[in-house]
């Protein structure tokens, strides 16, 4: 199959009346194809250097989607099965552009969710919802001061999200293919969802720990070196992963949760698996609340850990000492205040959750449809020219 007709395929099937929402959804995704041209430019060198070839890949082909035929004649491609055999490269390159592009856009709401979840804050940095405090934050601080560790975050989050969805996306089809040969199997995606967790964690917790203690009330640090720095000094390297074990603990169930609700909302809402930026958006977005509400105790813990509230290490009963554990953080939280205490910041981690999963899952997806789709047209003029 051309490469020109599969495109024409998907406008013709847009412009047929009762066309379906998948099909539509495709349709959609090669209108947009012009922007996947503009970024060749830079990005198909990295594609390349990125990708070895590892082994044989298999040729790239398409597959008909189940169902009723078109009025065509002519199958449509199932955007999951595109490309057989995708290269690791392609979800690593999707996954690190998704990561960077999720936190950068919602840095300042997680600025928000981490000053919110201070066990005892200072007067000053009381406050009553998520835009009363972006508001106080900028009228009192400065406007970029919710941007403050956006850098180091950013430089975390591309290697993170890179391990991140090529460990998901490997492991989902090899448990998928031993639990459930043929069909979507929820424990599969639950379970590659948590060893995925395990990689994107040890990238990723060093730069959660100097970008949370930047983001806290007149925190004395104003360069991301000047923290590393000082945090090397006073507590050593052991301080980067001191959460590592709560980060876990947490973020484990939290993917879990996560990728199963959006496979299973993938299965509701785009059962033949198209590129659609709708069901993606949607089933990303319910995914993050979902597993971000569940989650919100360990996430207080975890925040309490990395940023070693000066309140809580002082009091009495903690000795005076670094809060070194789950068990010692889940007893400080509830000592200072109570059962509510581990919902604090619900709100703004729902909300920031929410948009950061939907941008990342939308993002994701539709650079692996443009990447494969790339690829699969690149080698059919290649298999073109050599007739």
């Amino acid at each position: 199959m051309e490469a020109d007709g599969f495109m024409s395929r998907h406008l013709m099937s847009a412009e047929t009346p009762g066309g379906n929402g998948g099909v539509a959804g495709a349709s959609a995704g090669a209108e947009i194809r012009w922007l996947g041209g503009r970024i060749w430019g830079v990005s198909d060198g990295i594609v390349g250097s990125l990708s070895p070839r590892i082994g044989v890949e298999s040729e790239l082909q398409t597959v008909q989607v189940r169902g009723p035929p078109e009025p065509s004649g002519t199958p449509e491609p199932d955007y999951e099965g595109l490309p057989q055999g995708v290269s690791t490269s392609t979800h690593m390159l999707a996954g690190a552009v998704a990561g960077i592009m999720e936190h950068c856009l919602m840095y300042p709401i997680d600025c928000v969710k981490t000053r919110m979840q201070s066990l005892q804050p200072e007067p000053a940095a009381r406050y009553r919802n998520v835009m009363d405090a972006l508001w106080r934050i900028m009228r009192t601080e400065g406007v970029w001061r919710p941007m403050r560790g956006l850098n180091v975050t950013a430089t975390g989050a591309g290697p993170a999200h890179a391990l991140y969805f090529a460990c998901y996306e490997k492991l989902k089809k090899t448990l998928g293919d031993a639990i459930h040969p043929g069909a979507n199997s929820h424990l599969a995606n639950g379970a590659a969802g948590c060893v995925a967790t395990l990689l994107h964690d040890a990238a990723m917790n060093p730069a959660e720990v100097v970008k949370q203690r930047m983001q806290m009330y007149n925190s004395p640090y104003r360069r991301v070196l000047d923290c590393m720095a000082a945090v090397w000094r006073k507590e050593g390297a052991g301080a980067f992963y001191r959460s590592y074990t709560t980060q876990l603990t947490m973020n484990v169930p939290f993917q879990a949760l996560h990728f199963m609700t959006y496979e299973y909302l993938q299965e509701a809402l785009n059962p033949h698996r198209q590129y659609n930026p709708g069901s993606h958006m949607v089933s990303g977005a319910l995914a993050g609340a979902i597993a971000a509400a569940a989650t919100t105790p360990l996430d207080v813990c975890k925040t309490l850990l990395n940023t070693q509230e000066s309140v809580a290490l002082h009091s009495p009963s903690s000795g005076g000492g670094h809060i070194s554990g789950l068990a010692h953080a889940f007893r400080t939280v509830y000592r200072l205040g109570g059962v509510p205490a581990y919902f604090k910041g619900v709100q703004a981690r729902i909300i920031y959750q929410m948009p950061s999963t939907a941008i990342s899952w939308s993002v994701y997806e539709f650079f692996k449809y443009v990447i494969t789709k790339h690829h699969h047209e690149k080698r059919m003029r290649e298999r073109n020219a050599e007739k």
